[in-house]
């Protein structure tokens, strides 16, 4: 039996983008503030990014000719309330033209309505450790489903709901930052790229007229506070989206490392498990599906998180180059009792011989949940463009297409027609 045969009819073939990484201009969120802020930790701006805003039609004709069936994307918060309690039709007709487009080229949409970028006016209310947040993401979500509710068949609600705390514990384990911060992004040398992280984030803080201890972004957040008041969004989300068309299929995503114990390591392991997935179940009780993202594994010994091992094949994020990964992580998913959607998966490399490689690899991780009856239902490829690595700028490769952005030319990279072609194999049931 082929490859191609081994994954169900109706089975979602996708590759995935992020708004503020990709639309260009996203001027109204967080994230556009802090790229520009005095002394910023940002490598470079997203300014005009892929300029996916305007050429979305010929990125989706392109993932439809690939042979993809689904697309995921992010509706932008920012764009579609500028002001508080100011929703502009403007950007929902957008996104509404988005979803139609994908429509129109049989290409099933997966709409995220949070991907780590938020309004710059939900920092003066204390972003994602205010009280009013959940009720604001409430009251956007049910404005996007109002208007464009028919069109969307799944909605992820917020992507990576636990990655500040993800990347609390990567930093933990990296030791305290330069200037003794231990919420600066991890592989960010704050100092290097002008200034320490807490003289930035007072920057950021003036830039946007907020006191410091109300900047609460969703990255940087992640007090218990802030986890709590993102799983009251998502229960708040996901009965909006419910109420307003039941027939919408509805999830979170979890960034997960596959957590491996090795002699020692048993109460550490069950610690970030529980932090990173299980802790996360109670909200996700009432949803219809887990929305799976994983890039590589985390190894626990009796030291406590270990390093890459000496001369492993690493990524341009330093993670190492291990696309078992992804099984890993679907076989301790499959816990939760809930359908899967592998939402992201994929690898940052100029060597897309090492992209196709990887997707084959972890494809076949995939078949066998499935040979043990493992409820996955798609894979989703991150991401469809090479695009804005938030910190990281526009250095590291993660996409299937490449984009010349002084011309926003793209090319079709040999990855993108290997994933594209077994998805379209497996439609045709080759």
């Amino acid at each position: 039996m082929s490859m191609h045969t081994e994954f169900p009819a109706g089975f979602l073939w996708g590759t995935a983008t992020a708004a503020h990484q990709v639309e260009g201009n996203n001027i109204n969120s967080d994230f556009w503030v802090m790229e520009h802020a005095p002394g910023t930790i940002f490598q470079e701006p997203s300014g005009d990014a892929c300029d996916h805003y305007r050429l979305y039609c010929d990125d989706i004709q392109t993932l439809k000719d690939l042979g993809f069936n689904a697309y995921r994307f992010s509706i932008e918060w920012a764009r579609v309330e500028p002001a508080d309690g100011s929703i502009s039709k403007a950007a929902l007709r957008h996104y509404a033209d988005v979803l139609a487009t994908c429509h129109e080229y049989g290409i099933t949409p997966i709409v995220t309505l949070h991907h780590f970028t938020s309004p710059r006016w939900l920092m003066k209310l204390g972003g994602w450790e205010s009280a009013e947040t959940p009720k604001r993401f409430e009251a956007y979500t049910q404005a996007v489903m109002r208007e464009l509710g028919s069109l969307i068949p799944y909605v992820c609600t917020i992507n990576e709901a636990n990655i500040a705390v993800l990347l609390r514990r990567m930093n933990m384990n990296a030791g305290a930052q330069s200037d003794g911060d231990s919420q600066a992004p991890i592989g960010v040398n704050a100092d290097s790229a002008g200034g320490s992280f807490a003289a930035w984030m007072q920057a950021c803080a003036q830039e946007l007229n907020t006191p410091l201890d109300k900047l609460k972004t969703f990255l940087f957040t992640s007090t218990d506070a802030a986890q709590t008041l993102i799983r009251d969004a998502h229960a708040r989300a996901r009965d909006a989206i419910k109420s307003a068309n039941p027939a919408t299929q509805v999830g979170i995503t979890l960034a997960l490392n596959d957590v491996q114990t090795l002699p020692g390591g048993e109460a550490l392991a069950a610690t970030i498990k529980d932090e990173q997935f299980f802790s996360y179940l109670p909200a996700c009780a009432d949803d219809d599906f887990i929305g799976v993202q994983n890039y590589s594994r985390q190894r626990i010994g009796a030291e406590g998180v270990l390093p890459n091992e000496a001369g492993v094949e690493t990524t341009q994020m330093g993670y190492e180059y291990y696309p078992e990964a992804l099984e890993g992580v679907i076989r301790m998913v499959a816990a939760a009792g809930k359908p899967m959607i592998i939402t992201e998966n994929g690898l940052s490399t100029e060597d897309d011989s090492r992209r196709v490689a990887f997707i084959q690899r972890a494809l076949a991780g995939v078949r066998r949940c499935l040979d043990d009856r493992l409820d996955v239902r798609g894979y989703v490829y991150w991401s469809a463009l090479d695009n804005f690595e938030w910190v990281f700028g526009y250095r590291p490769k993660f996409g299937l297409i490449d984009v010349d952005r002084a011309t926003q030319q793209r090319r079709v990279k040999e990855s993108g027609r290997y994933l594209g072609n077994i998805a379209r194999r497996n439609a045709l049931g080759e």
